[in-house]
């Protein structure tokens, strides 16, 4: 994918369906029902990088109690807009998380295939807890049973880029969620 200018790049955009003060509303509720939960209780956020570095960010200035941030990169895409169903590890965690509250920090549950390897993988690892938390839920392209246990937005079946959501790693940037022109 090129551009040859910002018209262009604009033209891939169907339409805004999130604005960036909806997302800023939600992602200060989603820290004041972490601030509730954990309550003074050390904390580690971890980002499923790339989508969710944005999100991250910004939810971590809502939370008050003391946390630490990890990142992980789960890939399932592979520069399409279609997931290819093979779920691949390329960069874990560094923290033993045995003494931690983990919250996945998520940009969307679609079909729900790497998030349920993710939550999998750090539940045999024996955290104090374990929560995820995502940007956005689209529950018709699931295909395994997984439910975050919250949920900022549910929106249908559509592809969407923005607010650290790619298409060919274009679009993160946008400061809201839009759909795509496929």
């Amino acid at each position: 994918m090129e551009f040859k200018s910002v018209a262009e790049f604009e033209k891939g955009i169907k339409g805004i369906l999130i604005s960036e003060k909806e997302i800023k509303a939600k992602i200060k509720e989603a820290g004041e029902y972490l601030n509730g939960i954990y309550d003074g209780t050390p904390l580690l956020l971890v980002s499923i990088l790339k989508g969710s570095f944005m999100f991250l960010a910004d939810l971590c200035k809502e939370v008050k109690v003391p946390c630490e941030v990890g990142f992980m990169i789960a890939k399932s895409y592979y520069q399409g807009t279609q997931s290819s169903g093979i779920v691949k590890i390329e960069m874990d965690l560094q923290q033993n998380i045995g003494k931690y509250h983990v919250v996945i920090v998520e940009d969307i549950v679609d079909t729900g295939r790497t998030l349920n390897d993710v939550v999998k993988l750090l539940r045999a690892r024996n955290p104090v807890s374990l929560r995820v938390v995502t940007l956005l839920d689209k529950p018709d392209r699931r295909i395994v049973d997984f439910k975050a246990d919250l949920s900022l937005f549910t929106i249908s079946d559509l592809f969407v880029v923005g607010y650290g959501l790619d298409c060919g790693e274009y679009y993160r940037n946008l400061p809201y969620i839009a759909e795509f022109k496929e």
